[in-house]
């Protein structure tokens, strides 16, 4: 009985389907097995209805109007969620690569410079007093030093970062 059913059913379903699919911006196929699941809690509730294609023309128009509610309820992202992306293999791939040109171009730095922005740069997250300690300068100098060594740096990444 249910599978002459189906067998009666399947045309007109795929027909209603890819009719109703686009206005509830759903996949037909979706709206489909949303109608079989209907029909099988149908047939096990009440038995198969007494008109099947009327029944299924309405069940196809009810799951239509569903998906068109639950789908203007539902709101993408502004953004990705915090953190989704960072941890892709791409983006943990990309960000290596930034950081590894950054800490060549601060090696190819003149004088001072790389010492400095090796101290800047480090995850001991240093103070002043502790990097002016550590380089040998006055407290009082490291500002003026880090903006002439942070001009050098930009100056130096500007062809790669124009390249690119």
């Amino acid at each position: 009985m249910t599978h002459d059913l189906v067998t009666l059913l399947r045309p007109l379903l795929t027909a209603e389907a890819s009719a109703e699919a686009y206005a509830s911006g759903t996949e037909p196929g979706d709206l489909e097995q949303a109608v079989w699941l209907r029909l099988l809690e149908r047939l096990e509730a009440d038995g198969p209805p007494r008109d099947p294609q009327g029944w299924l023309r309405r069940a196809v128009r009810t799951e239509a109007r569903r998906t068109r509610r639950h789908s203007r309820a539902e709101r993408p992202y502004e953004t990705e969620p915090v953190g989704a992306a960072e941890h892709e293999p791409e983006q943990l791939a990309l960000t290596a690569a930034r950081h590894r040109a950054l800490r060549d171009a601060v090696r190819r730095l003149p004088g001072r410079c790389p010492r400095l922005l090796e101290a800047l740069l480090s995850p001991k997250d240093l103070t002043y007093r502790e990097i002016a300690g550590e380089l040998g300068i006055s407290q009082g100098s490291l500002g003026p030093e880090r903006s002439r060594c942070l001009g050098c740096l930009r100056r130096l990444l500007a062809p790669e970062v124009a390249a690119r």
